[in-house]
């Protein structure tokens, strides 16, 4: 493989998956909620999009279709900001409720 296909490849890769620290603090669970609402409204988009052609008079082209994740990115931020589905709040409770719970010992 060629220099630059290696980097075209690298740069079309997934971001690293950032493993959550614990934490007692709500605000902290609360964006962490969010954050995780905006990416599950993202992936349920992002599949309501997949059968939509980007061709024809109106459509957009090669460049609706590389951009389009981006697109839909923004679409479920906007719809996490406006309250998104209900989930952040039952997922902060779960992460607040996870730390607070007694660790068992590894024996």
């Amino acid at each position: 493989m060629n220099a630059t296909l290696q980097t075209a490849m690298l740069a079309t890769q997934p971001a690293s998956i950032k493993i959550p620290a614990a934490t007692s603090n709500a605000a902290a669970a609360g964006k962490s909620a969010k954050e995780f609402e905006s990416v599950f409204i993202s992936q349920f988009l992002g599949s309501m999009f997949q059968g939509i052609p980007t061709d024809g008079p109106f459509g957009g082209g090669q460049g609706e279709e590389m951009f389009r994740s981006l697109m839909v990115n923004e679409y479920a931020k906007s719809v996490e900001n406006r309250g998104g589905f209900g989930l952040a709040s039952a997922v902060t409770r779960q992460l607040l409720r996870h730390q607070e719970a007694p660790q068992a010992s590894i024996q």
